[in-house]
């Protein structure tokens, strides 16, 4: 359970040292920059640092410039750029250049790929009127009867009919497809406005020729010769785009990973304070990577710096790495779901891990579906690099686990049989999950559990307050001492009583270790303010004390209740997966032969995703209404160090 140890560094330095500075921290990958103002009280004198990032705009204008000539930017090693300088003017200039010749043949390459999508429009619009035989430049001569090419839908071109009386309402189509006609009418010039109304009100949709000569086959050819023309220039285009971008590569790749760089730690600056002539920045950095840190600054002879512990400065809420076992990492995932603990709060992701894993595996036990969990979630992180696949893993090997136990294999219930007949000498599986007796076993055990994970979550509250000096909580909050003597009395009380027949509850049983904890959580904060806690009433409240306790005190108690009870689902799903493959089986067996096959492969998939997903859900809401609200608050901010190149 451990959160990554952090220092709080301060440097102090002349304002002419601040870029050097900044690059240090930033090379170091491990400085999180912070509001240097907010560290000290009296801050008369200073004032921040409101600058403009001044490569920004150039490394946005070389971004664009390449990303819009389809070519890939890369970020080169520090190793590369150890010997590599600018000054700002070789960089302007630079970036100027190569962005305005992009830029340009990327405007000439646009231009042409839209005159080729014009021309591929046109040629489809010309082509419906190929086979008419009929000479554009003669229709392009007429004066006293006006052309009109264009396409009917097909309900248009029914409800023509309607206007056989009129002898101009004529069209003649030329070809079609499943929603128009195309082809052609004519008019007089002194009735082509009537016309055009009429064939308007029939969705008419007109196709111009103005700029086509001879014939439509003729056009078709003239488009495609202009179309191929512009695709040539394309071509072209394209040709001095590479061999521009083969000639300035390499100084790009420079100027690019040069101007990232300058960016990302001139971005530090706007963290720091200027006093004059002087400067003041702060940040936190790893306790591991303090020499490091040091041993970087301490080459700048003018700098002045100092660290100290974070425990130190837990006013300014020191962010949070967590730092666990390469067995419990991935469940980190989930912690970061609910929020990172605060630095001197207790790291919950080994507790996550384990609970997480126990209680899938129990909730989804079936060996051969536990497998199938395991290799999706191994593909998902092998493939996608998905954060909840390196936690089906384990999740799966429980599972397969726990099926072992309840001798289920993809639904098939006694096919291990064998295997405790040879291994262990028994007849069948130990576990008959369908059967009553062993249906109020499981049930009895997953409350049990729920009891068991209740107690241990109040301990780690009692052991994270004890740490953070927090008191009242420890000693007499509901998760607290006080909390954890009232649930234990009662679980061993009457829990033993029901189950073993123990007779230890009696008068001084109920008030010293069940009415006293009440009480004790009733007065907490007047309790509190004994051992030093400020007692948080006003003047004004003391009157609505005790109300607002009862009914505090009362939703406390009804918690443990529905917290335990919240754990019969883990039963419930030991059933309910059991029920379901009994569908499963049901249903194939109405069949045989490639049917059986079929219905419970299908079955078994449905099952798997569906139980899957719920099981995972459930358990979830488990860790974070039942456990992790008795001892964890999440309000930790995460440390993000300034990192140019993010697997630094």
């Amino acid at each position: 359970m451990a959160v990554q140890k952090i220092k709080v560094a301060s440097i102090i330095g002349r304002m002419i040292d601040l870029d050097r500075v900044t690059a240090v921290c930033g090379k170091s990958g491990s400085f999180h920059p912070d509001n240097s103002l907010s560290f000290y009280s009296d801050t008369s004198g200073f004032s921040p640092l409101n600058e403009e990032n001044p490569y920004s705009a150039p490394l946005q204008k070389l971004t664009d410039a390449v990303n819009g000539s389809h070519k890939k930017l890369v970020l080169l090693d520090e190793s590369q750029m150890e010997n590599v300088q600018y000054s700002r003017e070789e960089l302007d200039a630079y970036v100027r250049r190569l962005a305005t010749s992009l830029n340009d043949l990327q405007t000439e390459r646009t231009q042409a790929q839209q005159e080729v999508e014009r021309f591929t429009r046109e040629i489809e619009q010309v082509s419906h009127f190929v086979g008419m035989d009929l000479n554009l430049d003669e229709i392009h001569d007429c004066k006293y009867i006006k052309v009109r090419f264009g396409s009917l839908p097909k309900e248009g071109y029914e409800k023509l009919q309607s206007y056989n009386q009129n002898p101009y309402v004529i069209f003649f189509p030329c070809t079609s497809d499943e929603q128009h006609y195309w082809g052609v009418y004519f008019a007089p010039i002194d009735v082509v406005s009537e016309v055009d109304r009429i064939f308007s009100s029939l969705y008419f949709e007109r196709t111009s020729f103005t700029e086509l000569k001879g014939t439509p086959e003729s056009g078709v050819e003239e488009l495609r010769g202009l179309r191929d023309k512009e695709i040539a220039r394309i071509q072209r285009v394209d040709r001095q785009i590479d061999a521009l971008w083969k000639q300035e590569e390499e100084e790009c790749q420079k100027v690019f990973s040069f101007l990232t760089e300058k960016s990302v730690y001139f971005g530090i600056r706007r963290y720091a304070a200027r006093y004059n002539d002087n400067f003041i920045l702060t940040g936190w950095v790893p306790a591991d990577r303090e020499p490091d840190l040091r041993r970087a600054l301490g080459q700048l002879e003018s700098v002045e710096y100092t660290f100290e512990n974070a425990e130190e400065e837990m006013s300014h809420s020191p962010p949070v790495a967590l730092k666990n076992k390469k067995i419990f990492k991935p469940f980190e995932f989930f912690v970061d779901m609910y929020g990172l603990p605060s630095y001197d709060e207790v790291d919950p992701t080994p507790f996550v891990a384990i609970t997480y894993v126990l209680l899938f595996g129990i909730m989804f036990g079936d060996l051969g579906q536990g497998i199938c969990v395991s290799i999706v979630g191994w593909l998902m992180w092998k493939f996608k690099k998905m954060k909840l696949g390196k936690a089906l893993i384990p999740c799966g090997i429980s599972s397969a686990i726990f099926g072992t136990v309840f001798g289920s294999v993809f639904g098939f219930e006694h096919v291990l049989d064998p295997f405790y007949r040879n291994v262990f000498g028994l007849d069948e599986k130990p576990i008959e999950v369908m059967e009553p007796n062993t249906t109020n076993l499981i049930i009895y055990s997953a409350v049990g559990i729920g009891m068991l994970l209740v107690v241990v979550a109040i301990l780690i509250n009692i052991y994270s307050c004890l740490r953070r000096r927090h008191w009242e909580n420890a000693l007499f909050g509901p998760n607290g001492l006080a909390g954890l003597v009232f649930y234990v009395s009662l679980v061993v009380g009457f829990g033993g009583q029901l189950i073993f027949g123990w007779q230890i509850v009696n008068t001084a049983y109920v008030l010293g270790l069940i009415v006293l904890p009440i009480v004790v959580i009733f007065f907490r904060e007047v309790l509190g303010g004994t051992i030093g806690a400020p007692l948080r009433l006003e003047t004004g409240e003391l009157g609505k004390f005790p109300h607002a306790e009862f009914f505090e005190v009362f939703e406390y108690l009804l918690s443990y209740a529905t917290n335990t009870m919240s754990f019969l689902r883990v039963g419930a799903f030991v059933l309910v997966h059991a029920g379901m493959m009994l569908v499963v089986f049901t249903l194939a067996e109405m069949t045989s032969g490639i049917g059986y096959i079929l219905i419970a492969v299908v079955g078994n998939v449905f099952v798997m995703g569906l139980e899957g997903l719920l099981v995972g859900i459930q358990v979830l809401r488990l860790e974070f209404y039942e456990m992790f609200s008795r001892f964890f608050d999440g309000d930790g901010r995460p440390f993000h160090p300034v990192v140019v190149r993010r697997d630094a």
